[in-house]
């Protein structure tokens, strides 16, 4: 063994050797790290886009949820309950035939105490509730005794899974009369997280997968379930026939998880999300097997160019060494001829020193090249992680792109009429839009705890202005006189600005139906600050409002408009009240005034 490593060629044996076993071990090391790293950024990739699908069913359920608590309040509802009659039956199918389509809910439909429906929003379909009997179902009897329920399962009339949502309906002395239900569907939003291509499931409490990218995992289970358990949800119709088996791979907890079938087969970073309220939680599976191996395997090939370069300038160095030692013998050895060789052996060693600074440039060009090649391949990365998010943002700034899309219309309405100062208040307003959709895109990460803006100083011209662009032409069209009256300058309230524009743009449509049988139709509008407190004033020369209405104004489904459902004040009043502000009716001799009170702002 001795002899092996003995000379210079054992030398050079002893040089690869050493080297050999530092590359591989630093190979070795460097792509496990480098496979961490790659799965630490997976998974919060995956958390990041766990969250943002969290947000847009949070919002959805919250969405729906309302429904029923407004409908337990509608007296049309409880005289059906009290005393059911044909001709309320067929007023109360229209009207939740209506909401249904307002709203987007699958159906809404009216239970009994006895859990027999009266009326429902499907009442025109071959598969309408009408007459079918749920008392059977956790949202009739858990409503009755609890005040609400919320309960996922298949339909037993459509087959089509959905979300059951109930509320007790109490008659005036509080007594249990029925239950309203609005079911929820979410084949849309199924579709919109099919597209982002990270597989996803919503499992209940009982750990039966309700939501699904995958249709084939809808109502298996997380981990398999008791006797007593399968009992329950068969007795509840949960699944229908459907038998409630396990998913086929470890269903629980976070980490990374390997699936094989039903979507492509890989490695998975698993992350979970709560959704309050309803008991349910979000899985996101987001593929890592392809981004872990191209980081394990960039990181080994880097470290292999790293230790070549390292050892190519470790062996110009023992080879220096060698010929530094074989020099020195020689000298010994020839010490009487040194001088007669001196010249030539100076030039000999010129020469390799030139050699040498020649190879080191090229390795220093070489360095260079290599480094420039790891930030393109950082800044790849970067836009790759912008384009996975892509998706997410596209649905939340569709509302400021259809109002992009108003302003730009309505700006070629002014066009059209030559009104150019008009036209660039538009284009200023499409502006101003845009920079919206850059407020949404900061807030993205903040979007999953609150599911609106926060309060802040709005100026109220703007807000005016804005409401008065999308209302303008209507107003002209019709004839209508605006007497606009200025407001103290730098006026400024405690709201938020797209809601404020709302509310005032809802009471200036209303003033425009209420003069449309005047002779000299005008509407009014007029703000005015005393101290802390700031009123907007709009008012019109209609006929008012009648008594019997002015009685119940701000009561949902109370309106006396024909196509109307009733719930415009309701919303500007709910609108206004988060603000800490106040909607009110102002008694005038002739006409409707209302008026916004608003806090100012500091």
């Amino acid at each position: 063994m001795r002899a092996f490593f003995s000379g210079e060629g054992g030398q050079w044996r002893a040089f690869a050797l050493i080297w050999i076993v530092a590359t591989a071990s630093m190979v070795t090391a460097v792509g496990e790290v480098a496979r961490r790293d790659a799965e630490a950024a997976v998974t919060r990739q995956a958390s990041t886009a766990g969250a943002l699908h969290a947000a847009v069913l949070r919002s959805e359920l919250e969405r729906h949820r309302s429904l029923p608590l407004v409908l337990a309040q509608d007296p049309d509802l409880i005289d059906l309950l009290e005393s059911p009659a044909p001709d309320e039956v067929a007023g109360l199918n229209r009207k939740f035939e209506a909401l249904a389509r307002e709203s987007r809910a699958a159906a809404i439909y009216a239970l009994d105490a006895n859990g027999v429906t009266l009326a429902a929003s499907n009442w025109r379909e071959p598969t309408s509730f009408v007459g079918s009997d749920y008392r059977f179902r956790p949202y009739h009897y858990e409503a009755m005794r609890e005040g609400q329920a919320v309960f996922f399962a298949l339909g037993t009339v459509s087959g089509r899974p959905g979300l059951y949502l109930s509320r007790r309906v109490d008659d005036v002395a509080g007594r249990p009369i029925g239950v309203i239900v609005a079911k929820v569907e979410f084949d849309a939003l199924e579709s919109d997280w099919r597209r982002s291509g990270e597989p996803t499931y919503v499992t209940d409490e009982d750990g039966v997968v309700v939501i699904t990218t995958v249709p084939q995992w809808r109502f298996h289970t997380t981990e398999p379930l008791s006797d007593s358990e399968r009992r329950r949800l068969a007795a509840e119709q949960t699944s229908g026939a459907a038998p409630l088996t396990d998913l086929p791979f470890r269903a629980k907890g976070g980490g990374f998880v390997r699936i094989t079938s039903d979507i492509p087969p890989g490695a998975y970073a698993r992350t979970t999300d709560a959704i309050p309220g309803f008991g349910w939680t979000l899985h996101l599976l987001a593929p890592a097997s392809d981004a872990v191996a191209r980081s394990v395997t960039a990181a080994r090939m880097l470290v292999l160019l790293s230790m070549a370069l390292l050892a190519g300038l470790t062996g110009v160095l023992l080879r220096r060494r060698q010929r530094a030692a074989a020099r020195a013998v020689e000298a010994e050895a020839a010490r009487i001829d040194l001088e007669r060789r001196i010249d030539a052996r100076t030039a000999e060693l010129r020469a390799a020193n030139t050699r040498l600074n020649h190879e080191i440039e090229e390795r220093r060009r070489a360095e260079k090249s290599r480094q420039s090649l790891q930030d393109e391949l950082i800044q790849a990365n970067k836009l790759a992680t912008l384009g996975q998010i892509a998706a997410g943002v596209a649905h939340e700034i569709n509302q400021p792109i259809a109002a992009i899309r108003t302003h730009a219309d309505t700006a070629g309405l002014y066009l059209d009429a030559e009104d150019g100062t008009a036209a660039r208040r538009s284009l200023a307003s499409i502006a101003g839009l845009t920079e919206r959709v850059g407020v949404i895109t900061d807030e993205l990460r903040a979007f999953s705890r609150k599911t609106r803006s926060e309060t802040v100083a709005v100026g109220v011209e703007a807000a005016i202005d804005g409401a008065l662009l999308l209302v303008g032409a209507r107003m002209r069209e019709k004839g209508v006189a605006l007497d606009r009256k200025p407001s103290p300058a730098g006026l400024a309230v405690m709201a938020e600005r797209n809601r404020l524009e709302q509310v005032v743009l809802n009471l200036l449509q209303n003033a425009l139906d209420a003069v449309r049988d005047t002779a000299a139709p005008s509407i009014s509008l007029e703000v005015e600050a005393k101290g802390r407190d700031v009123t907007i004033r709009i008012a019109d020369n209609g006929p008012g409002v009648a008594p019997e209405v002015r009685e119940r104004l701000f009561t949902p489904f109370n309106t006396d408009k024909r196509n109307g459902v009733g719930l415009g004040l309701v919303i500007s009043r709910d609108i206004v009240a988060g603000f800490g502000g106040e909607l009110s009716l102002e008694p005038t001799a002739r006409g409707a005034a209302f008026i916004i009170q608003l806090t100012r702002a500091r």
